[in-house]
């Protein structure tokens, strides 16, 4: 693998066309890039549906979208696509994503350096191949891929920048549901893409109703247009205590919400890595997954709950079912334990940021 320390990168593709928090866990590598080459330019190539979480970001200087889920899934596409980006000479590529298309894709586009994961599926098509390390967190290992170029140092924690329109969004929420603007509010996420990873809707109600009962603190739900039925579950059992966000918000109005809240009570999806970009503090309940896998909260000021058990984990990305028909990694962490440790947030004089 040859030492590229030294050379100079004018223009940069990141690549990260996975799941929004995946897109989240990839912007340090534009931080980092920033910092370590003079004058690059940092262009990123996501998701449609991701490509929102990266409005405002100073460290990026052009979004590209691949709809490979959508009207791009054909190979023209793809071939169309990489004709495009090599028409923008790009001299760097690295790519945290391991499918074989994004490899395909930066191979096509003749980009001169390509880093990537010696995991992923199209690592062949790479110039150069880094180790994936799979005991540290995910920004570390993804700024793995900028070693080779030179970067060392302390990780830059990932970051997101909600703009007047995400802020016009929560503002007009909060008017409709008579929240002050100096209210004190806890945030919920109960959703995930994997049934296994959601802690029970019914223990989240409880934790919602504890905090309201105790401390007069209301409960914002966000989520999903996929989480509308597990929001009216809570709403249903938990009534007054909980405001009802489900649907409401895009992926970074969602994040100025949770900006807005002292806490956010969440699975091992999406939002937790939302609230690191904003510096809300998070309370993560792990179930079927390790945090060791790399996704936990980045940074510190954030509490993980879990059980040890000789059954997990059970998979890398949870599943439809618990594989032993129990789902003690899930039902043994109660509401009780888990509003304490709110409570322990709620009493912090510490502002967010």
């Amino acid at each position: 693998m040859k030492d590229y320390k030294g050379e100079t990168f004018q223009k940069i593709l990141v690549v990260q066309t996975a799941f929004p928090g995946d897109v989240v866990l990839a912007l340090p590598v534009a931080r980092a890039a920033k910092k370590l080459l003079p004058e690059p330019v940092v262009h990123f190539l996501v998701t449609p549906e991701s490509g929102i979480l990266l409005k405002n970001n100073p460290d990026i200087d052009r979004v590209w979208f691949f709809d490979k889920r959508g009207k791009e899934r054909t190979p023209g596409s793809l071939f169309k696509l990489a004709r495009r980006l090599k028409d923008e000479s790009f001299d760097l590529a690295l790519i945290p994503h391991r499918s074989i298309r994004s490899a395909l894709l930066v191979w096509l586009a003749g980009i001169r350096v390509r880093i990537g994961f010696h995991r992923s599926v199209g690592a062949f098509l790479f110039t150069d191949v880094v180790r994936y390390p799979a005991d540290i967190h995910e920004v570390d290992r993804n700024l793995k891929l900028l070693e080779i170029v030179g970067w060392q140092g302390e990780s830059p924690k990932p970051e997101l920048y909600p703009g007047p329109e995400e802020k016009a969004e929560v503002d007009r929420f909060f008017r409709e549901h008579g929240i002050r603007p100096d209210e004190m509010l806890a945030a919920a996420a109960p959703g995930s893409v994997w049934p296994t990873k959601r802690w029970p809707s019914e223990r989240f109600a409880e934790v919602a109703l504890k905090l309201w009962q105790k401390k007069q603190v209301r409960t914002v739900l966000i989520g999903g247009p996929s989480d509308l039925g597990l929001g009216d579950i809570i709403t249903r059992l938990s009534g007054k205590a909980v405001i009802n966000g489900m649907g409401r918000f895009s992926l970074l109005g969602s994040a100025e919400l949770i900006s807005r809240c002292r806490v956010i009570l969440t699975n091992d999806s999406a939002p937790l890595h939302l609230s690191v970009g904003v510096g809300t503090p998070v309370v993560a309940v792990f179930g079927p997954t390790l945090p060791r896998f790399g996704f936990a909260p980045f940074g510190v000021r954030h509490t993980i709950i879990e059980r040890e058990l000789v059954c997990r984990p059970c998979g890398i990305h949870g599943g439809r079912r618990c594989p032993k028909g129990h789902f003690q990694c899930m039902t043994t962490i109660s509401s009780e334990e888990v509003s304490q440790t709110i409570f322990k947030y709620l009493d912090d004089d510490k502002p967010n940021h």
